[in-house]
C-alpha cells in the first residue's frame, strides 16, 4: 500500500486536476499541501465540469475525506462559498467528509488589498499575481503575526491578533499614502462566519496518525507547480510557499516516511500564466493554436497562458529536485494536428551550451532553446486507453521524451475526460 504525493512539474496548469481526480478512486483521503485560492483545478465527471479553488479534488468523490492542510493559506469567504457551489451540484459537504486543519493561516481583506496595491505600484516590473492576497498572507504567516482559524474560536485572541498584523500593515500602508484599514468591521464579520469554519476545523497531524493506523491510503494534492517553488522555481517571478513533494510533509503534519510515491504531472507542450522568463515560448501561429486547442485560460482568474514547446530541460530539472518516481503525460491530444513537434533539449547561455536552467534571473531571461525535431502524427489520440493504439509517431515522441527527462511516464491522459487515461503504471500499487 502506497501513499502517493501529485505535483506540477512546470509551471502550474499541467492538468492535476483531473490525474488527481482519476487517481482518487482509489485514495481513501485527498489532501491539499500549500497554495491557496489562486490555484484552480478543473475535474469533468460524468459530464459535469467542476471549477475547484480550494476544496482538494477528491470532494467530488463519494465515501472519501477531503482534507485542508496547514500549509494552505485560506480565504474564509471564499472556501465557504465554494462549498455552496459545490453543493448546488449536488455534491454533499459535511465536517465527516471535509477537514481544516486548525493551524491553517487566513487570507483576509488587507492581505488582498495589499497585493494589488503592489502590483499596481511596480508595474512593468509586476510579479504577475492573481491579486487573491496569497503572498501577504504567507509573509504574515512567516513573520509570526498571522490570525489562524483556531483564532476564530476566541474573540479575545482574534483582536489581539489582528491588532498585531495591523500595526504592520497600516504602517506600510501610511507610507504609501493609503487609507489605514480599520479592524472593528473585520472582527465583526469573522465572528459572524466563524462557527461555520469552525465546523470543518480539525488537529489534521493527529488524523494522519488515525490514517496510518487503519492502513488508509492517502493522496497529497499540490497546487500550481514546480516552477513556482519560492526556492526552487524562476524567482522572483514565483508564488510564495515550496511546490515540491517536499512540502507534503510540513503542509499537513505527517511524517515523510508516510509519503511512498510522488507523481509528477507533466504537459505534452510548455504554459505559463504571468510574467516571468518561458525560454521555449512560441508568439506565432503554432502558440496560438497551441493555446486554442489546448484552452489555455486560468481556472480561477480567466487569464490567457503563454504556450511553447515541451521544455525537457525544465522538466529534468524539476524531477531531480521534487524526488519524483513517474510522470503523467497530460494534453497529448493538443499536438495531434501539428507537422512537426519539438522538445528543447538545452539551452545556450552567452554562446555556451548548458544543460539546466540558471538561478540567476537575468540568466534566464538570456538562455534560448535547443531543439529535437519530431515528425507529427497528424490523427487524433483522443480517448485512446491504450499505448499500442497510439499513433507511430506520437510513441515515438513519448519515448524519447521518456528517455531524455530520465523517469519513466507511468499514465498518459488524452483528454479532459477521467476515463480517458492511458495507465501504464499505477502509483498506488
Amino acid at each position: 500500500m502506497k501513499n502517493v504525493v501529485v505535483v506540477g512539474t512546470q509551471w502550474g496548469d499541467e492538468g492535476k486536476g483531473k490525474i488527481v481526480d482519476w487517481l482518487s478512486s482509489e485514495a481513501d483521503v485527498v489532501i491539499r499541501f500549500q497554495g491557496g485560492h489562486n490555484a484552480g483545478h478543473t475535474l469533468v465527471v460524468d459530464g459535469i465540469t467542476y471549477k475547484l479553488r480550494l476544496l482538494p479534488s477528491g470532494v467530488v468523490r463519494g465515501k472519501k475525506i477531503s482534507i485542508i492542510g496547514n500549509g494552505v493559506v485560506v480565504d474564509p469567504w471564499a472556501l465557504l462559498e465554494e462549498i455552496e457551489e459545490i453543493k448546488l451540484k449536488g455534491i454533499d459537504i459535511s465536517p465527516q467528509n471535509l477537514i481544516l486543519s486548525e493551524a491553517a493561516n487566513l487570507i483576509l481583506p488587507f492581505h488582498k488589498e495589499m497585493d494589488e496595491i503592489r502590483e499596481d505600484i511596480a508595474g512593468k516590473n509586476k510579479i504577475g499575481t492573481t491579486r487573491r492576497g496569497i503572498g501577504p498572507a504567507y509573509e504574515d504567516k512567516v513573520g509570526r503575526r498571522s490570525i489562524r482559524v483556531m483564532d476564530l474560536a476566541s474573540k479575545k485572541s482574534l483582536d489581539a491578533r489582528i491588532e498585531k498584523a495591523l500595526e504592520h500593515h497600516n504602517a506600510i500602508r501610511k507610507g504609501l499614502g493609503k487609507e489605514l484599514f480599520l479592524k472593528e468591521k473585520l472582527i465583526s464579520d469573522l465572528l459572524e462566519i466563524a462557527p461555520k469554519i469552525l465546523n470543518y476545523s480539525q488537529p489534521v497531524w493527529k488524523k494522519f496518525d488515525q490514517f496510518k493506523a487503519s492502513g488508509k491510503k492517502i493522496l497529497f494534492e499540490g497546487a500550481q507547480g514546480i516552477l513556482l517553488d519560492v526556492d526552487h522555481g524562476t524567482y522572483p517571478f514565483v508564488t510564495s510557499s515550496n511546490t515540491v513533494a517536499a512540502s507534503a510533509a510540513t503542509g499537513t503534519g505527517c511524517g515523510v516516511n508516510l509519503i511512498n510515491y510522488v507523481l509528477g504531472i507533466t504537459k505534452s507542450y510548455t504554459t505559463r500564466v504571468g510574467e516571468g522568463p518561458f525560454p521555449t515560448e512560441l508568439n506565432d501561429e503554432v502558440g496560438k493554436h497551441l493555446g486554442s486547442v489546448g484552452k489555455e485560460f486560468g481556472t480561477v482568474t480567466s487569464r490567457k497562458r503563454r504556450c511553447g514547446w515541451f521544455d525537457g530541460v525544465l522538466v529534468r530539472q524539476t524531477i531531480k529536485i521534487s524526488g519524483i518516481n513517474g510522470i503523467a503525460l497530460t494534453k497529448l491530444d493538443v499536438l495531434d494536428q501539428l507537422d512537426e513537434i519539438k522538445i528543447c533539449i538545452s539551452y545556450e547561455l552567452n554562446g555556451k551550451k548548458i544543460d539546466y536552467l540558471p538561478a540567476s534571473a537575468e540568466e534566464q531571461l538570456k538562455v534560448k532553446p535547443i531543439y529535437k525535431v519530431f515528425k507529427g502524427w497528424k490523427s487524433s489520440t483522443v480517448g485512446i486507453k491504450k499505448f499500442s493504439e497510439l499513433p507511430e509517431n506520437a510513441k515515438i515522441y513519448i519515448k524519447e521524451l521518456e528517455k531524455f527527462i530520465e523517469t519513466k511516464i507511468s499514465c498518459i491522459s488524452t483528454s479532459p475526460e477521467r476515463m480517458d487515461t492511458i495507465l501504464i503504471e499505477n502509483p498506488f500499487n
